[in-house]
């Protein structure tokens, strides 16, 4: 409960109700009576399960019904992807662009499949991709690849702690050999240290192939790990394989100023008339809007400064089988915008962080591979193309929210489009 003192008074008594205080923390204790069977996890998909844990459920049949269509009995398509298997959600899938990139990976008109129920979003992003399109098309390029993971070691002091760093410097051949023993796609390209008194983070840096790669580098580093422990002079206390220093799905400042996945950058020039025909607003008010929008992002702290990365990052890595948890990282980023000496409009966005694959975790699923087939993006050597498409894709976004919100149509749009859906 955080709060001034009137509003934590007000917060309180909507919590306690016409309940003594003494009656909520009893509620508040723990229960033993009538413990429900938890029955155990497995990670088997297969009909015979499912249908197990919906009668473990008690549930009404028809929620198993809806949830259980479009299986078609063929589950083992989904082993290795879910445990305690249900059934499947369907989400509205939406359809933006062309979107024209000239990237050095991505070169072409791409559709852009968005999986989400958030009205508005897809309309926005196509609209975005229409001006991009019209003005030829967005540059594109993939900067720097780089995936970590950041094991730990405690040792008992800190002399102990500097002896293992010069060791384990000096035995980055033999990590790499050992990484590669675990992936023929991924290698391991770096390492660097960070000591903190008798504590030691190592941060493995990797290239993952077309994958996005975090369960690669995690055996990998699991593997180097192992060798360590067999061969150092200096035996740690405890080590854990992840130490919460990589960044793995969370927005970090040390992310932000390097890289994590895919770095990549797109940019666009757009003619004022072009933004006048189809932004209904002028490069002048879109850049002063995001002066202003700068500002704010720096007053509130955000990491980066940005319209809406996670909304695009979202709706795409839900439609292609991204890991959707990764938006946490992958959204943060720059967007610039600068009026050009002939009066039209420069936009660019940059982000370090873009976790995405074109093989392996979601990927090969049926509906999510057909998104990528849909964009010409599925499979081996595609990768960096997805990345760059994916930088497009938010450049639009940006251009579109930054010019309903200058020209004063943000809400307007999304009155006219999030309509309530009428009861069946």
């Amino acid at each position: 409960m955080t709060g001034k003192r009137g509003l934590t008074q007000d917060h309180a008594a909507r919590m306690l109700g016409a309940q003594s205080i003494e009656t909520v923390a009893l509620r508040l204790m723990p229960d033993l009576e009538n413990l429900p069977h938890v029955p155990a996890g497995s990670a088997k998909v297969s009909k015979e399960r499912a249908m197990d844990l919906w009668r473990e459920t008690g549930a009404d049949p028809a929620l198993r019904e809806i949830l259980l269509e479009g299986t078609d009995d063929d589950f083992g398509r989904y082993q290795g992807n879910v445990e305690n298997f249900i059934g499947l959600l369907r989400m509205p899938l939406g359809l933006a662009g062309p979107l024209r990139v000239n990237g050095l990976a991505a070169k072409g008109d791409y559709w852009v499949p968005l999986a989400t129920t958030e009205a508005a979003l897809v309309a926005s992003y196509h609209r975005g991709c229409r001006v991009i399109t019209a003005a030829g098309g967005c540059s594109a390029m993939v900067l720097y690849e780089s995936l970590s993971r950041a094991p730990a070691f405690v040792f008992e002091t800190a002399a102990d702690a500097c002896r293992f760093v010069v060791w384990a410097m000096a035995r980055f051949e033999d990590f790499q050999k050992t990484a590669a023993t675990t992936t023929s796609h991924g290698q391991l390209v770096d390492v660097g240290c960070t000591v903190e008194g008798n504590h030691v983070y190592l941060n493995f840096e990797f290239t993952t192939g077309d994958a996005s790669g975090q369960n690669m580098v995690t055996l990998a580093t699991q593997a180097v790990c192992d060798l360590i422990l067999a061969e150092t002079p200096v035996r740690p206390l405890r080590y854990y394989v992840e130490s919460n220093l990589s960044g793995d799905k969370k927005a970090s400042a040390r992310a932000f100023t390097s890289a994590r996945g895919k770095k990549v950058t797109a940019e666009v020039k757009l003619s004022a008339e072009l933004i006048s025909k189809l932004l209904h607003t002028t490069p002048e008010a879109m850049t002063d809007y995001w002066r202003m929008s700068a500002i704010g992002g720096v007053l509130s702290g955000t990491l980066g400064i940005q319209g809406h990365f996670a909304n695009g990052l979202a709706a795409l890595y839900l439609a292609t089988g991204q890991d959707a948890a990764c938006v946490a990282e992958s959204a943060t980023g720059v967007t610039r915008f600068e009026v050009t000496p002939d009066g039209g409009l420069y936009a660019s966005v940059t982000l370090p962080g873009i976790m995405v694959g074109t093989v392996g975790g979601g990927t090969g699923l049926p509906t999510q591979n057909a998104c990528l087939e849909l964009m010409g993006l599925a499979g081996n050597g595609k990768s960096r193309a997805l990345a760059e498409v994916c930088a497009g894709l938010l450049l639009a976004g940006e251009l579109s929210i930054i010019a309903a919100l200058s020209a004063g149509h943000f809400s307007r749009a999304h009155r006219k489009l999030a309509r309530t859906r009428k009861a069946p």
